[in-house]
């Protein structure tokens, strides 16, 4: 399963860790991702991956 986000498509990012002696390697940023259950027009629920930003901006505008 990808780390993306279903609703906004948002996925890791990249960049580096820099140490206090500016030493660069690579890293990840990943998505605050959260397993909520949506319930669909026919009446059944299924689990999708949501970004925790995403679902914050949901309830704001509902």
């Amino acid at each position: 399963m990808a780390r993306r986000c279903a609703i906004t498509g948002k996925g890791p990012m990249v960049g580096n860790n820099v140490s206090h002696a500016n030493n660069k390697t690579k890293r990840r940023f990943l998505p605050n991702l959260r397993t909520v259950r949506v319930t669909l027009e026919d009446g059944t629920t299924t689990k999708i991956k949501v970004a925790a930003s995403t679902l914050r901006t949901m309830k704001k505008n509902a």
